[in-house]
């Protein structure tokens, strides 16, 4: 329990790091939003379904992701800044380790429900379900994106974060898919051994 305390003070102190003097104040609304509401959900059903501290972890860090492209814009994170002239590179990408995780994240919390939960019998087709689970996400965040674009004119520019890339929906949606992969890849196995515990 001293790990998920841990946790949840982090949590709130990037939080108010976030939310102290943004670039765009809209912006930071509106990327801070999807973690604010997933952590409510989480406290309010942690008696009935508490998940393993390593889900807890991953969530943790991609709603830090989530925290500093509110703080700072998507397009302008000052160390992708610096990799973008680096690297000659043509837009800033941290939008890319969002969607990333975006695939990531969800992936291993979809895992561990299906086996706690029982979801699916024949287990030829798990991994599938879940990755095709993550890409419909992060074409749902896209439809978002595009909403609320088309709703707020030029106040959404920097939510939807193309940076004139035209293939950037279709990118973030491969880089959703890609991250879930990994992490299935990458975080089954640790998933697997903090769930024999419980």
């Amino acid at each position: 329990m001293r790990y998920i305390y841990i946790m949840l003070n982090i949590f709130v102190g990037t939080f108010l790091w976030a939310i102290i003097n943004p670039k765009e104040g809209f912006t930071c609304f509106l990327e801070v939003l999807p973690a604010v509401i997933g952590v409510l959900i989480l406290i309010f059903t942690f008696k009935k379904f508490r998940f393993t501290n390593f889900t807890y972890f991953l969530i943790l860090i991609h709603c830090i992701i989530l925290f500093i492209g509110g703080h700072y814009t998507y397009a302008e994170v000052p160390f992708f800044d610096y990799i973008k002239e680096t690297f000659h590179q043509s837009r800033n990408n941290y939008d890319k380790v969002g969607h990333f995780a975006q695939g990531l994240v969800p992936a291993m919390i979809i895992r561990e429900l299906f086996i706690r939960k029982m979801v699916i019998s024949n287990k030829s087709f798990f991994n599938f379900i879940i990755v095709s689970i993550c890409l419909a996400i992060s074409a749902a965040y896209e439809w978002i994106e595009w909403l609320v674009s088309i709703l707020t004119g030029e106040g959404g520019d920097a939510f939807l974060g193309t940076q004139g890339y035209i293939w950037d929906t279709q990118s973030d949606m491969l880089y959703a898919t890609i991250g879930a992969i990994v992490g299935l890849i990458l975080f089954s196995k640790i998933q697997d051994k903090q769930l024999q515990k419980i």
